[in-house]
């Protein structure tokens, strides 16, 4: 049952695919979330990513389109510069896309998965059409691929998410849940958002975060089961709705991300080996 942890490529900060290999090594993880942009961005250092990790024994379940121009210094410059909202960034980032859209039909990769955006709460607002638009654009790039894009959490709350899904209306949109971010924006309870969305989860980021204790400001990411997530609450509701799929750790900050990143291996694998007594012990004794 341990096969379904992996980990996110970027939460290792790799320079190239042997230092990324030497690393899963180390937390003796087999499988990952791989950021393909740099596999279009930079063919000389990432082209032939896949098939080295392949080659060493790992498996990639997924990957990560990460658009173009994104600025997370502070809450208000990605609302202003995430995702595919931007008409300055689209041209590029669709370009991007149709890279890595190449690359997971060739390759056999089923899930991409990434940021949309701020999704507008008012469906009158102009830029709500224009944002269903463009995903239903990709979302037909990577049908044609065989491959599935995710949505990640956070930047909206679950009704929000979910009127929004339900507008676009298209079988190839799912979601990737990151509980941590839904306290990191400050966009409702992760285990509430989960029960919502469960059903539309393709994929699951584990990670854990500490809520601001100022308005507009930012959260703060902390490791796995020292934070506010509710591990036993969160893996219960996934349990009872017979979630199967990855559990891929993210570690986005930190001067120890890969002994973060084996604190969270650890928590899972407590789960999955059906001890939650003493995942949730880990939690409250942080």
């Amino acid at each position: 049952m341990t096969d379904r942890i992996g980990v996110c490529s970027w939460s290792l900060e790799p320079k190239d695919p042997a230092e990324l290999i030497a690393q899963l090594a180390d937390l003796r993880i087999r499988r990952v979330l791989l950021a393909m942009s740099p596999m279009v961005q930079d063919p000389e250092t990432w082209g032939g990513a896949i098939n080295e990790l392949r080659t060493a024994g790992i498996e990639v379940v997924s990957g990560m389109f990460t658009p173009i121009g994104e600025d997370y210094s502070t809450l208000e410059s990605i609302r202003q510069t995430g995702g595919i909202v931007p008409d300055n960034t689209w041209e590029e980032n669709l370009t991007v896309a149709t890279g890595i859209a190449k690359i997971t039909e060739r390759e056999g990769i089923e899930m991409v998965m990434f940021h949309a955006g701020f999704v507008p709460h008012d469906q009158t607002d102009p830029a709500y059409v224009t944002l269903g638009d463009r995903l239903t654009v990709l979302a037909d790039l990577f049908a044609d691929a065989g491959s599935e894009i995710l949505l990640e959490t956070g930047q909206e709350t679950a009704d929000d998410l979910l009127a929004f899904l339900e507008y676009v209306d298209h079988p190839n949109i799912g979601v990737n849940f990151d509980p941590a971010n839904m306290i990191l924006y400050g966009k409702g309870d992760p285990i509430d958002a989960i029960a919502r969305l469960v059903d539309m989860t393709g994929q699951v980021h584990i990670k854990d975060a500490a809520a601001a204790t100022t308005p507009d400001e930012w959260g703060a990411e902390v490791p796995a089961g020292q934070g506010q997530v509710d591990w036993a609450r969160f893996f219960a509701v996934l349990d009872d709705a017979g979630y199967d799929g990855n559990l891929m750790i993210e570690r986005e900050a930190g001067e120890d991300r890969p002994g973060d990143i084996a604190i969270a291996r650890d928590l899972i694998t407590a789960h999955l080996l059906g001890d939650r007594t003493n995942a949730t012990q880990s939690q409250e004794g942080a």
